[in-house]
């Protein structure tokens, strides 16, 4: 397993960008929701995106995995544009939705399966990655379990299994704490920023829960559809003269942080 994992590590600092986004805008009925969003996200780095609901995360997660088209800009995952070489840009991406996705009546070990098929992993392979990333999760003796039978953290744990299993070099994450108790949370944020710094995962976080940023994550803070700082923690702090992401984000919103 150490092997397999240093050898996906190797491959994305490899590639180093693993995500670009140029002049992207996107509108709902000719009310803008993104507004010229550039941003990128490399390897071996967490990229927090923080906004209000509304402020145009969700729409630009849906950007990124194809499920809107963006008329306005260019996405490229690993260096492929995700509208031109879409089968090739979506083999390099794992997401966990805030909604599950999950089948509630099959058990943790078919859910994982079925995903591995549609990703062309043959039966040795999925049998092989499924029990890596389960154990990771402290899951794999719950494989058996029907996921209906699984709390909300639980669930969480499972959908990340599922979205690492093809080894992917971006993980986005769409408010994917939201509704757990304070220890599943955590204990999900300790592990995908372990992804991060052991592993060279990149990952793109979407979240309005300050308290998930550890210090040495970038921030893009969104708002109303516009980008009004991206940097590191110290930079944005910095830049907004303030001693807390709280405080910075504030500022940043204009107080709304509701």
């Amino acid at each position: 397993m150490g092997n397999n994992f240093k050898t996906m590590k190797a491959k994305n600092i490899t590639e180093g960008v693993s995500l670009e986004v140029e002049g992207v805008s996107f509108s709902y009925n000719g009310k803008k929701a993104l507004n010229n969003v550039n941003f990128s996200v490399n390897s071996a780095e967490c990229t927090i995106l923080l906004g209000l609901n509304g402020a145009g995360k969700s729409t630009l997660f849906s950007l990124i995995t194809r499920l809107y088209d963006s008329p306005v800009g260019k996405i490229k995952l690993c260096g492929f544009d995700v509208k031109r070489q879409t089968q090739q840009a979506l083999s390099k991406l794992g997401v966990v939705f805030q909604q599950t996705t999950l089948d509630l009546d099959l058990t943790v070990m078919q859910n994982l399966r079925y995903h591995a098929a549609l990703h062309g992993m043959s039966r040795k392979q999925a049998n092989l990655s499924i029990q890596q990333e389960l154990e990771r999760l402290s899951m794999y003796d719950r494989r058996l379990e029907t996921v209906r039978q699984l709390n909300g953290g639980h669930k969480r744990r499972v959908e990340i299994a599922r979205a690492l299993l093809h080894k992917p070099s971006l993980l986005l994450l769409d408010e994917p704490t939201v509704g757990l108790d304070v220890s599943s949370r955590q204990s999900i944020v300790e592990h995908v920023h372990q992804l991060v710094s052991e592993h060279g995962l990149a990952v793109l976080w979407a979240t309005h829960l300050i308290d998930e940023i550890y210090p040495d994550d970038r921030l893009i803070i969104l708002h109303k559809g516009q980008i009004k700082l991206k940097g590191s923690v110290d930079n944005v702090l910095n830049q907004t003269t303030t001693t807390s992401i709280n405080d910075a984000f504030k500022v940043l919103t204009q107080g709304e942080n509701g």
